[in-house]
Protein backbone atom coordinates (compact mmCIF):
# COMPACT_ATOMS: atom_id res chain seq x y z
CA UNK A 1 0.00 0.00 0.00
CA UNK A 2 1.41 3.37 -0.94
CA UNK A 3 1.97 5.71 1.93
CA UNK A 4 0.22 9.03 1.73
CA UNK A 5 3.00 11.40 2.77
CA UNK A 6 1.03 14.54 2.06
CA UNK A 7 -0.52 16.12 5.12
CA UNK A 8 -4.01 17.34 4.46
CA UNK A 9 -5.05 20.56 6.15
CA UNK A 10 -8.12 20.53 8.35
CA UNK A 11 -9.22 23.83 6.80
CA UNK A 12 -10.08 23.73 3.10
CA UNK A 13 -8.54 26.05 0.52
CA UNK A 14 -5.08 26.25 2.07
CA UNK A 15 -3.28 26.33 -1.28
CA UNK A 16 -5.51 29.06 -2.67
CA UNK A 17 -5.27 31.14 0.53
CA UNK A 18 -1.49 30.76 0.59
CA UNK A 19 -1.28 31.81 -3.05
CA UNK A 20 -3.34 34.95 -2.47
CA UNK A 21 -1.27 35.76 0.63
CA UNK A 22 2.01 35.50 -1.25
CA UNK A 23 0.62 37.54 -4.14
CA UNK A 24 -0.62 40.26 -1.80
CA UNK A 25 2.67 40.45 0.11
CA UNK A 26 4.61 40.53 -3.15
CA UNK A 27 2.55 43.40 -4.56
CA UNK A 28 2.52 45.45 -1.38
CA UNK A 29 5.94 44.71 0.16
CA UNK A 30 8.39 42.63 -1.87
CA UNK A 31 8.07 44.25 -5.32
CA UNK A 32 8.35 47.86 -4.05
CA UNK A 33 11.41 46.93 -1.96
CA UNK A 34 12.93 45.12 -4.94
CA UNK A 35 12.31 48.18 -7.11
CA UNK A 36 14.21 50.29 -4.58
CA UNK A 37 17.25 48.05 -4.82
CA UNK A 38 17.01 47.90 -8.63
CA UNK A 39 16.90 51.70 -8.88
CA UNK A 40 19.89 52.08 -6.58
CA UNK A 41 21.83 49.50 -8.60
CA UNK A 42 22.31 52.11 -11.33
CA UNK A 43 24.92 53.68 -9.04
CA UNK A 44 28.45 52.43 -8.80
CA UNK A 45 29.69 51.37 -5.38
CA UNK A 46 31.79 54.54 -5.12
CA UNK A 47 28.79 56.72 -5.97
CA UNK A 48 26.56 54.83 -3.55
CA UNK A 49 29.09 55.16 -0.73
CA UNK A 50 29.62 58.87 -1.44
CA UNK A 51 25.88 59.53 -1.13
CA UNK A 52 25.13 57.50 1.98
CA UNK A 53 28.14 58.73 4.02
CA UNK A 54 27.97 62.40 3.04
CA UNK A 55 28.03 64.76 6.05
CA UNK A 56 24.45 65.82 5.40
CA UNK A 57 23.23 62.21 5.27
CA UNK A 58 25.15 61.21 8.41
CA UNK A 59 23.70 64.18 10.31
CA UNK A 60 20.18 63.15 9.26
CA UNK A 61 20.81 59.54 10.38
CA UNK A 62 21.96 60.67 13.80
CA UNK A 63 18.93 62.91 14.29
CA UNK A 64 16.37 60.46 12.92
CA UNK A 65 17.49 57.35 14.78
CA UNK A 66 18.57 59.22 17.92
CA UNK A 67 15.29 61.13 18.28
CA UNK A 68 13.29 58.00 17.41
CA UNK A 69 15.09 55.99 20.08
CA UNK A 70 14.57 58.72 22.67
CA UNK A 71 10.88 59.02 21.81
CA UNK A 72 10.37 55.24 21.95
CA UNK A 73 12.15 54.97 25.31
CA UNK A 74 10.04 57.79 26.79
CA UNK A 75 6.91 56.08 25.51
CA UNK A 76 8.07 52.75 26.90
CA UNK A 77 8.06 54.18 30.42
CA UNK A 78 5.05 56.49 30.27
CA UNK A 79 3.07 54.15 28.02
CA UNK A 80 3.25 51.40 30.64
CA UNK A 81 2.31 53.94 33.31
CA UNK A 82 -0.71 55.18 31.33
CA UNK A 83 -1.85 51.62 30.61
CA UNK A 84 -1.54 50.76 34.31
CA UNK A 85 -3.67 53.76 35.33
CA UNK A 86 -6.34 52.98 32.72
CA UNK A 87 -6.62 49.33 33.82
CA UNK A 88 -6.13 49.44 37.58
CA UNK A 89 -7.91 52.67 38.62
CA UNK A 90 -11.39 54.11 38.26
CA UNK A 91 -11.76 57.88 38.08
CA UNK A 92 -14.07 60.49 36.51
CA UNK A 93 -13.45 60.98 32.80
CA UNK A 94 -11.65 57.66 32.42
CA UNK A 95 -13.35 56.84 29.10
CA UNK A 96 -12.47 60.25 27.69
CA UNK A 97 -8.89 59.84 28.85
CA UNK A 98 -8.79 56.40 27.27
CA UNK A 99 -10.07 57.70 23.94
CA UNK A 100 -7.50 60.52 23.93
CA UNK A 101 -4.73 57.93 23.81
CA UNK A 102 -5.77 57.07 20.25
CA UNK A 103 -5.72 60.71 19.13
CA UNK A 104 -2.25 60.50 17.54
CA UNK A 105 -3.56 57.54 15.48
CA UNK A 106 -6.53 59.47 14.08
CA UNK A 107 -4.99 62.93 13.84
CA UNK A 108 -3.44 63.75 10.43
CA UNK A 109 0.31 64.08 10.84
CA UNK A 110 0.36 67.55 9.26
CA UNK A 111 -2.24 68.74 11.79
CA UNK A 112 -0.18 67.26 14.62
CA UNK A 113 2.93 69.02 13.32
CA UNK A 114 1.18 72.39 13.11
CA UNK A 115 -0.33 71.98 16.58
CA UNK A 116 3.01 71.03 18.15
CA UNK A 117 4.78 73.89 16.41
CA UNK A 118 2.17 76.37 17.64
CA UNK A 119 2.42 75.13 21.22
CA UNK A 120 6.21 74.87 21.40
CA UNK A 121 7.06 77.98 19.38
CA UNK A 122 8.95 80.69 21.32
CA UNK A 123 5.68 82.58 21.81
CA UNK A 124 3.52 79.46 22.28
CA UNK A 125 1.75 78.21 25.39
CA UNK A 126 4.56 75.88 26.38
CA UNK A 127 7.35 77.36 24.30
CA UNK A 128 7.25 80.72 26.06
CA UNK A 129 7.82 79.40 29.63
CA UNK A 130 10.47 77.02 28.28
CA UNK A 131 12.20 79.92 26.53
CA UNK A 132 12.22 81.79 29.85
CA UNK A 133 14.19 78.85 31.25
CA UNK A 134 16.61 78.96 28.33
CA UNK A 135 15.09 75.89 26.60
CA UNK A 136 14.15 76.17 22.95
CA UNK A 137 11.89 73.37 21.70
CA UNK A 138 10.67 74.33 18.24
CA UNK A 139 13.17 74.18 15.37
CA UNK A 140 15.62 72.13 17.41
CA UNK A 141 16.35 68.39 17.82
CA UNK A 142 14.30 68.58 21.04
CA UNK A 143 11.24 69.50 19.00
CA UNK A 144 11.84 66.52 16.72
CA UNK A 145 12.00 64.20 19.75
CA UNK A 146 8.78 65.71 21.15
CA UNK A 147 6.94 65.14 17.87
CA UNK A 148 8.14 61.52 17.63
CA UNK A 149 7.12 60.92 21.24
CA UNK A 150 3.66 62.29 20.52
CA UNK A 151 2.98 59.99 17.55
CA UNK A 152 4.40 56.88 19.27
CA UNK A 153 2.52 56.88 22.58
CA UNK A 154 -0.52 54.79 21.52
CA UNK A 155 1.63 51.85 20.40
CA UNK A 156 2.92 51.06 23.89
CA UNK A 157 -0.36 51.80 25.68
CA UNK A 158 -2.48 49.64 23.37
CA UNK A 159 0.08 46.82 23.48
CA UNK A 160 0.29 46.67 27.29
CA UNK A 161 -3.32 47.47 28.19
CA UNK A 162 -4.94 44.17 27.10
CA UNK A 163 -2.18 42.16 28.83
CA UNK A 164 -2.86 43.97 32.11
CA UNK A 165 -6.60 43.44 31.68
CA UNK A 166 -6.12 39.67 31.20
CA UNK A 167 -3.60 39.28 34.02
CA UNK A 168 -4.81 37.06 36.84
CA UNK A 169 -4.76 39.04 40.07
CA UNK A 170 -4.38 35.80 42.00
CA UNK A 171 -0.71 35.83 40.99
CA UNK A 172 -0.20 39.11 42.80
CA UNK A 173 -2.19 37.88 45.81
CA UNK A 174 -0.08 34.73 45.96
CA UNK A 175 3.12 36.75 45.88
CA UNK A 176 1.82 39.04 48.65
CA UNK A 177 0.76 36.07 50.78
CA UNK A 178 4.30 34.68 50.49
CA UNK A 179 5.71 37.89 51.93
CA UNK A 180 6.72 39.72 48.74
CA UNK A 181 6.80 43.50 48.89
CA UNK A 182 4.96 45.61 46.32
CA UNK A 183 8.19 46.24 44.44
CA UNK A 184 9.07 42.54 44.44
CA UNK A 185 5.59 41.69 43.19
CA UNK A 186 5.90 44.21 40.37
CA UNK A 187 9.46 43.32 39.36
CA UNK A 188 9.08 39.53 39.58
CA UNK A 189 5.44 38.90 38.67
CA UNK A 190 3.92 41.85 36.82
CA UNK A 191 6.91 43.13 34.86
CA UNK A 192 7.87 39.76 33.30
CA UNK A 193 4.26 39.35 32.22
CA UNK A 194 3.88 42.73 30.50
CA UNK A 195 7.48 43.02 29.27
CA UNK A 196 6.95 41.23 25.90
CA UNK A 197 3.95 43.44 25.10
CA UNK A 198 5.81 46.57 26.22
CA UNK A 199 8.77 45.59 24.06
CA UNK A 200 6.48 45.03 21.07
CA UNK A 201 4.97 48.49 21.62
CA UNK A 202 8.46 49.97 21.89
CA UNK A 203 9.49 48.35 18.59
CA UNK A 204 6.38 49.62 16.80
CA UNK A 205 6.80 53.13 18.24
CA UNK A 206 10.43 53.17 17.14
CA UNK A 207 9.61 51.90 13.64
CA UNK A 208 6.84 54.48 13.25
CA UNK A 209 9.12 57.28 14.44
CA UNK A 210 11.92 56.37 12.03
CA UNK A 211 9.60 56.79 9.06
CA UNK A 212 7.63 59.77 10.37
CA UNK A 213 7.54 62.86 8.17
CA UNK A 214 4.41 64.99 8.43
CA UNK A 215 4.44 65.83 12.14
CA UNK A 216 8.19 66.51 12.17
CA UNK A 217 8.60 68.63 9.07
CA UNK A 218 6.85 71.63 10.69
CA UNK A 219 8.43 71.66 14.14
CA UNK A 220 11.96 70.78 12.99
CA UNK A 221 12.59 73.79 10.78
CA UNK A 222 14.31 71.49 8.24
CA UNK A 223 17.78 72.97 8.61
CA UNK A 224 20.41 70.78 6.93
CA UNK A 225 23.06 69.39 9.32
CA UNK A 226 20.94 70.49 12.30
CA UNK A 227 17.25 69.57 12.20
CA UNK A 228 16.87 67.73 8.89
CA UNK A 229 15.49 64.20 9.27
CA UNK A 230 16.33 61.45 6.79
CA UNK A 231 12.80 61.12 5.30
CA UNK A 232 12.94 64.83 4.48
CA UNK A 233 16.36 64.36 2.85
CA UNK A 234 14.87 61.58 0.70
CA UNK A 235 11.97 63.84 -0.32
CA UNK A 236 14.44 66.62 -1.18
CA UNK A 237 16.38 64.31 -3.49
CA UNK A 238 13.17 63.16 -5.12
CA UNK A 239 12.18 66.78 -5.77
CA UNK A 240 15.58 67.24 -7.40
CA UNK A 241 14.91 64.14 -9.56
CA UNK A 242 17.84 62.37 -7.91
CA UNK A 243 16.03 59.02 -7.74
CA UNK A 244 19.16 56.84 -7.38
CA UNK A 245 20.38 59.04 -4.50
CA UNK A 246 17.00 58.87 -2.77
CA UNK A 247 16.83 55.09 -3.08
CA UNK A 248 20.41 54.74 -1.83
CA UNK A 249 19.56 56.57 1.40
CA UNK A 250 16.31 54.60 1.66
CA UNK A 251 18.27 51.34 1.51
CA UNK A 252 20.51 52.51 4.34
CA UNK A 253 17.42 53.41 6.39
CA UNK A 254 15.95 49.98 5.73
CA UNK A 255 19.17 48.20 6.67
CA UNK A 256 19.69 50.13 9.91
CA UNK A 257 16.05 49.60 10.93
CA UNK A 258 16.31 45.84 10.38
CA UNK A 259 19.57 45.64 12.33
CA UNK A 260 18.04 47.55 15.26
CA UNK A 261 14.75 45.64 15.27
CA UNK A 262 16.36 42.19 15.09
CA UNK A 263 17.76 42.20 18.67
CA UNK A 264 14.47 43.65 19.91
CA UNK A 265 12.56 40.73 18.39
CA UNK A 266 15.05 38.22 19.82
CA UNK A 267 14.72 39.81 23.25
CA UNK A 268 10.95 39.74 22.95
CA UNK A 269 11.05 36.02 22.09
CA UNK A 270 13.27 35.32 25.09
CA UNK A 271 11.06 37.34 27.43
CA UNK A 272 7.98 35.50 26.17
CA UNK A 273 9.54 32.17 27.13
CA UNK A 274 10.46 33.61 30.52
CA UNK A 275 6.88 34.80 30.94
CA UNK A 276 5.61 31.24 30.45
CA UNK A 277 8.03 29.88 33.03
CA UNK A 278 7.05 32.52 35.58
CA UNK A 279 3.35 31.89 34.96
CA UNK A 280 3.86 28.17 35.66
CA UNK A 281 5.74 28.88 38.88
CA UNK A 282 3.13 31.43 40.00
CA UNK A 283 0.36 28.95 39.18
CA UNK A 284 2.01 26.33 41.36
CA UNK A 285 2.22 28.88 44.18
CA UNK A 286 -1.49 29.66 43.99
CA UNK A 287 -2.31 25.97 44.33
CA UNK A 288 0.08 25.31 47.20
CA UNK A 289 -1.10 25.50 50.85
CA UNK A 290 -1.07 29.10 52.03
CA UNK A 291 -0.61 30.26 48.45
CA UNK A 292 -3.95 31.94 48.10
CA UNK A 293 -6.01 28.95 46.94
Amino acid sequence: MALNLKKRSILPGFGLALGYTLLYLSLIVLIPLAATFIKASSLTWAQFWHIVVSPRALASYRLTFGASLIGALVNLFFGVLVAWVLVRYTFPGKRLFDSLVDLPFALPTAVAGIALTTIYAPNGWLGKPLAALGIKAAYTPLGVALALTFIGLPFVVRSVQPVLEDMDKELEEAAASLGATRWQTFSRVILPTIFPAALAGFAMAFARAVGEYGSVVFISGNMPMRTEITPLLIITKLEQYDYPGATAIAIVMLGISLVMLLPINLLQKWSSSRKGQIAEIAGDLTLSPGGGA
